[in-house]
């Protein structure tokens, strides 16, 4: 995988995340992919699982902004670091989430085969602070 085809990548995940649009998401993965959103959740197999996950983040999320880059790209193998600002539905706070994406890919393709990803949340800073 190329540098630029992982940029590629990601900038798609962020437009899915901001339009927060579950069939453009799933469509990054292949088939039988795995995705796991924090080392302690059970891991997501398949895209069915994938697009359920989507599906339900406009019941948390609203008002996204997202960007990343990426760290290392090492055959099918990408480790990018991301962010995103959103504002959080249930308590109405807006956040920023700080984290790093492990990422494999398929060969040719472009899309995931296997997603595992760290992050940490805290409050939105203020505007000029």
């Amino acid at each position: 995988m190329e540098l630029a085809a992982v940029e590629d990548w990601l900038s798609a995940y962020g437009r899915a995340w901001e339009t927060m649009d579950p069939d453009a998401a799933v469509e990054l993965f292949t088939e039988d992919a795995t995705y796991r959103e924090t080392p302690f959740e059970e891991t997501m197999r398949g895209r069915e699982a994938i697009h359920a996950y989507w599906a339900e983040i406009p019941d948390y999320h609203k008002d996204i902004s997202f960007g990343s880059e990426v760290l290392m790209v090492d055959g099918d193998r990408a480790m990018a670091h991301w962010w995103v600002s959103l504002f959080r539905v249930k308590t109405g706070e807006r956040t920023k989430s700080d984290g790093i994406f492990l990422l494999e890919f398929e060969g040719g393709a472009g899309r995931c085969r296997s997603l595992r990803e760290w992050w940490h949340i805290g409050p939105e800073p203020p505007a000029g602070g």
